[in-house]
């Protein structure tokens, strides 16, 4: 299972970097320079996840763009579909299950639905685990 996980996230990391390759130059035809401002923020349109490692969120403040999200990384193969939240408030923050498909792991995360402040409690149902933290949803990154 370690090995296909680690072949998926190599796949998305190629594929970032063939979309990143492509945009700085597709943004060149010869008459314009190499770095314009609209080519800057259309590559930020695909921002990175804001990646949370579940064993050091506890007490802490994760801030996230409204037009991005955050990837819960678990530490392990295991446990990814044993998370659950329970969130202080829905409208702001969603969470978003982990899964096994059976081909590859998806870790749990959480999309920003509206700027504002939740509190979040992770718990995994296999470890008895909690984690508690804060996320602040912020405006789109534009």
């Amino acid at each position: 299972m370690h090995h296909q996980t680690t072949r998926v996230l190599a796949a998305f990391a190629i594929v970032g970097a063939a979309a990143v390759g492509l945009s700085a130059c597709s943004s060149t035809n010869g008459n314009e320079p190499a770095a314009t401002p609209s080519s800057t923020s259309e590559s930020s349109s695909m921002l990175p996840p804001v990646i949370v490692e579940i064993a050091d969120a506890e007490g802490t403040t994760v801030e996230v763009p409204l037009d991005n999200v955050v990837d819960l990384v678990t530490g392990d193969n295991e446990s990814v579909s044993a998370w659950t939240a329970k969130i202080s408030d829905e409208s702001v923050i969603e969470f978003v299950p982990g899964k096994d498909d059976g081909s590859a792991q998806f870790n749990p995360g959480l999309t920003p639905l509206a700027e504002g402040t939740s509190d979040v409690v992770l718990s995994n149902s296999e470890t008895d685990s909690t984690v508690s933290f804060t996320v602040t949803v912020t405006a789109a990154a534009m």
